[in-house]
C-alpha cells in the first residue's frame, strides 16, 4: 500500500490569465484549466449569453471578480 503525499505540483488552479485575454482574463484562464482553447471557451459564453437572454452576463463579472488572476 503506497502513502498519498500532497505535492503542490500535482494541483491544478483556475486562475485569470494575464497573457490570453480579451476583457478580463477568464475564459483563457479556465480553457488553462481545462485544456481547450480559449476560443471555444468564449464562443460558449457568447452563445451562453443570448441562449440564456443575458443571465450568463453576471455569472462572467462574478467570474472575473472572484477568480484570482495568475502570478507573474
Amino acid at each position: 500500500m503506497t502513502n498519498s503525499v500532497y505535492t503542490p505540483e500535482t494541483t491544478k488552479k483556475v486562475r485569470r490569465s494575464r497573457t490570453d485575454k480579451m476583457l478580463t482574463g477568464v475564459c483563457g484562464g479556465w480553457a488553462t484549466y481545462l485544456g481547450i482553447d480559449a476560443n471555444v471557451l468564449r464562443i460558449g459564453l457568447v452563445a451562453a449569453v443570448f441562449l440564456s437572454v443575458g443571465i450568463a452576463i453576471p455569472i462572467y463579472v462574478a467570474a472575473a471578480i472572484l477568480t484570482p488572476e495568475e502570478d507573474s
